[in-house]
């Protein structure tokens, strides 16, 4: 009898450390704090219904679509899956009236919730980049207001934020984190955006792209500290605060800017971030191997649910950009090569833990084999990336 209860004893502690051990690698847990950008700008792509698959194998809880399809609207409901919509730039003239505004939620917002868990408005997409020329920033914040009313007029603000993606070229500074500001020309707008997301507790949603720092800059640029890798990292020298990687440092360089504005407890959130697994030969380090590398180390920091060395406490929400490569979109050939996975749902490479927790087939598992040597990092972006 006593040998039969230490076998049992014996049992019971693998079972917990084997239970303890897919908790830690997400195989069993939500990845609550990482979400997906799901464009649709690609040629025979999988239904909704199907994505919904993917995204439950993935074992994501959220994710951002740059329209309002109803389609995907339709298919998402009844799901665990929380969604971001978007209100395309060409929209943000009309939707300045508070009529339009209320007509426009009336027909895209309320048929699908709370089936459909819609829970922000992206309202355009990196409109304030400092070289407007459609005119659209002055209609930016007016189109906030007016969507933001019309949630409130139908009793769903309280459930549905309203915000607007920034490019991190609003940006004069980056570099350190605590110099973080923003252009002097985007200082109007920019302050009306933060009065109007301060007064409705929404957040700051930024698309913050490392890889383009380092594909500007590769010889002054350690590759490992861009991509999560180990590495010296550096150091504020106001704040004293270690960073090991770009994404982090960009986000508290955003932190300080707004600080500077004068505003203070603004959420920061990365509605896009993401890297290339191929590009143009003047691309350099858009390859399968960096790809795999940023996205599988940032998931990892993300079932961690951290937050940055200035905001450590407050767990930083990032959206990967993307979920599908996109073939039917313009630009240099990195723009058609950011996803997960190709439009027939095959995986582009292995990404560890996404991998593992997916039944779709994997071509490849290579890892990054980064030989940069670099001891010189700087964190001033160039990221201009704009979504057509």
């Amino acid at each position: 009898m006593e040998n039969f209860s230490c076998r049992i004893s014996v049992m019971i502690r693998i079972l917990l450390v084997v239970s303890l051990y897919f908790l830690d690698f997400g195989f069993l847990r939500e990845v609550t704090s990482l979400g997906i950008n799901y464009g649709q700008l690609g040629d025979n792509l999988l239904p909704p219904e199907k994505v919904l698959d993917l995204l439950s194998s993935l074992r994501l809880t959220r994710a951002r679509i740059y329209d309002t399809n109803p389609q995907i609207l339709t298919a998402f409901a009844n799901s665990n899956v929380e969604l971001i919509v978007t209100v395309e730039n060409e929209m943000l003239a009309q939707l300045m009236d508070q009529e339009q505004a209320l007509q426009w939620v009336n027909s895209h917002i309320k048929p699908y919730f709370p089936a459909t868990r819609i829970t922000g408005i992206a309202v355009g997409n990196e409109i304030i980049t400092g070289a407007d020329t459609t005119g659209l920033t002055a209609n930016l914040v007016p189109a906030m207001v007016s969507i933001h009313g019309a949630l409130a007029q139908l009793g769903l603000d309280s459930h549905i934020h309203v915000s607007t993606p920034n490019s991190l070229a609003v940006l004069a500074e980056s570099y350190p984190p605590s110099a973080g500001s923003f252009k002097t020309e985007v200082y109007e707008t920019m302050s009306q955006v933060l009065k109007f997301l301060s007064s409705t507790k929404a957040p700051f949603w930024i698309n913050a792209y490392p890889y383009f720092a380092y594909k500007d800059n590769p010889n002054k640029i350690s590759l490992d500290y861009v991509l999560f890798n180990p590495n010296s990292g550096m150091v504020d020298p106001y704040t004293h605060l270690h960073y090991d990687n770009m994404l982090y440092a960009q986000v508290d360089a955003v932190s300080f800017a707004i600080a500077r504005m004068g505003y203070s407890g603004i959420e920061i959130r990365v509605s896009e971030t993401g890297w290339p697994s191929k590009g143009d030969p003047s691309e350099v380090g858009a390859t399968m191997e960096n790809a795999a590398a940023y996205n599988r180390n940032l998931m990892r920091r993300q079932l961690q649910n951290e937050g940055t060395p200035w905001s450590p406490n407050m767990r930083l929400e990032v959206y990967l950009f993307a979920l599908f490569n996109e073939d039917l979109k313009p630009g240099q050939t990195s723009e058609r090569n950011y996803g997960l996975y190709r439009p027939d749902g095959t995986m582009c490479y292995n990404v560890g833990p996404f991998a593992l927790s997916s039944s779709t087939t994997s071509t490849s598992t290579s890892t990054s084999t980064s030989t940069s040597t670099s001891t010189s990092i700087s964190l001033t972006s160039s990221a201009t990336k704009v979504k057509p």
